[in-house]
């Protein structure tokens, strides 16, 4: 490890309460930015960072590293992707000609543009040319389209329902004790910086990481705190910031959220638009391999019929005329498009959610995790280290503190997780609270 600037002595945070140790953080990260050069947080596994970023970064949309790219794929680029989407079908709109219905001749221009307009806010219904016109209103409605309008509207509120999961996040997680983002971001943007200034931000970040970790201890004892702290352990069924598990059960619940806002969309566009949406992309898979056109949807029409009167003196005339719209044209390729976007964001959140819960749920799992770093740093090798190695995660990092590592691995990479652990386990191998005579004795720490 490179040596420390000798303007700088690590010694003067050690009396730095929790708020002073925040505050020196965000120095250090200030300072950091300003004196970084040009770089981004690694985005080899990210692909879609890199394909979106600049203009999620121009939108000021993006910046926040404190989740994984699956949470951005719901938050961040499905957002972009319906935004988009809505400026497209919104200039269509209100720029273009959404609709234009075939008049009678006698109609002047003033008629035609009160006919286009009228059928535009009136709505239209559809009935294939194959097919007799129903003589009847009630048979009208039935065939009725009445979402046209409002594609644009339903397009905001569908990126709107994909930020709510993000906010609530972000609301909840800040009352966790820990600010995440400057974690994760200090720590990936260390692979940019000279060594001494890396070896430096590291022990912030891991100074930081023990006061928080002290300070959500439970230090009262008795029977019914330690039942509290073993049923946290193994099957977190007490969970908050005293348990060490708050912020991964927030987490986990926020993922519940994206995915059931993924699925619970399909359904959605089912009611808004009035046909079975939810098995749109079965039928253009299957009319695709069937060789037929499967552009030509009776959910898009792009021909329909409208009925309007127009009244002159104490006569209302009525008129029933055909109408094009050209703006079903792009609605159709933007909602097949969503469909498919939709079950690949609830497939890939499902998945996460699972790996998720596999590797954090089950104690064994959170201990194999960091016995793999402290043998890589040699920090494994006799039976002491071995049982203090289960003390470690259970007791000192415990849930919540094995998670923001897990983030860090995520946004960043594991030689930054892998010095992390090693600093975090030289702080508990020194702390007198942690240092028991005889740790083999304990019966938890047979894993």
């Amino acid at each position: 490890m490179a040596e420390i600037n000798d303007d700088y002595d690590m010694s003067d945070d050690i009396d730095l309460d929790p708020i002073h140790m925040q505050e020196r953080l965000d120095d250090e990260m200030k300072r950091r930015m300003e004196g970084k050069k040009k770089g981004g947080i690694n985005a080899s596994k990210l692909l879609l960072d890199s394909v979106l970023g600049s203009f999620a970064t121009y939108a000021r949309l993006k910046g926040r590293y404190d989740d994984d790219w699956i949470d951005r794929l719901n938050h961040l680029y499905t957002t972009i992707i319906f935004i988009i989407f809505t400026i497209v079908v919104s200039t269509k709109q209100y720029v273009g000609e959404p609709i234009h219905c075939w008049c009678p001749a006698q109609f002047t221009s003033g008629h035609r543009d009160y006919a286009n307009n009228v059928c535009w806010i009136s709505n239209t219904y559809y009935v294939p040319f194959e097919e007799r016109i129903p003589l009847h209103r009630e048979g009208k409605q039935q065939k009725e389209i009445g979402y046209y309008q409002w594609v644009p509207m339903i397009l905001l509120f569908q990126a709107l329902l994909f930020k709510v999961p993000c906010i609530l996040w972000r609301i909840l997680g800040a009352s966790g004790g820990v600010n995440l983002d400057k974690i994760v971001t200090l720590a990936a943007d260390t692979q940019f910086v000279a060594p001494e200034d890396r070896e430096r931000t590291i022990k912030h970040i891991v100074r930081y990481m023990d006061r928080w970790l002290e300070n959500a201890r439970e230090y009262r004892s008795g029977c019914l705190i330690r039942m509290r702290q073993t049923l946290s352990k193994y099957c977190c069924i007490v969970w908050g910031k005293r348990y060490g598990n708050y912020l991964f059960i927030i987490y986990m619940v926020i993922k519940i959220f994206y995915m059931g806002n993924a699925v619970g969309q399909l359904f959605i566009l089912n009611e808004f638009l009035g046909t079975n949406y939810n098995l749109y992309g079965f039928e253009v898979l299957s009319h695709l391999a069937n060789g037929d056109d499967w552009t030509e949807s009776p959910r898009f029409p792009r021909v329909t019929m409208c009925d309007f009167e127009i009244r002159q003196m104490q006569n209302v005339h009525k008129y029933t005329v055909q109408c094009v719209l050209p703006i079903n044209l792009f609605n159709e390729k933007i909602f097949i498009f969503i469909w498919f976007w939709l079950v690949f964001v609830s497939t890939f959140s499902a998945g996460n959610f699972l790996i998720w819960f596999y590797a954090m749920v089950f104690r064994q799992h959170r201990i194999r995790y960091l016995k793999k770093f402290l043998r890589v740093n040699e920090c494994y090798k006799t039976e002491l280290d071995k049982k203090m190695a289960v003390k470690f995660a259970d007791q000192y990092l415990r849930h919540d503190g094995i998670f923001v590592l897990r983030l860090v691995g995520k946004n960043a990479n594991d030689v930054l997780v892998s010095e992390l652990v090693l600093q975090l386990w030289n702080h508990y191998r020194n702390k007198p609270l942690f240092r028991h005579a005889n740790p083999i004795s304990d019966d938890n720490s047979n894993v």
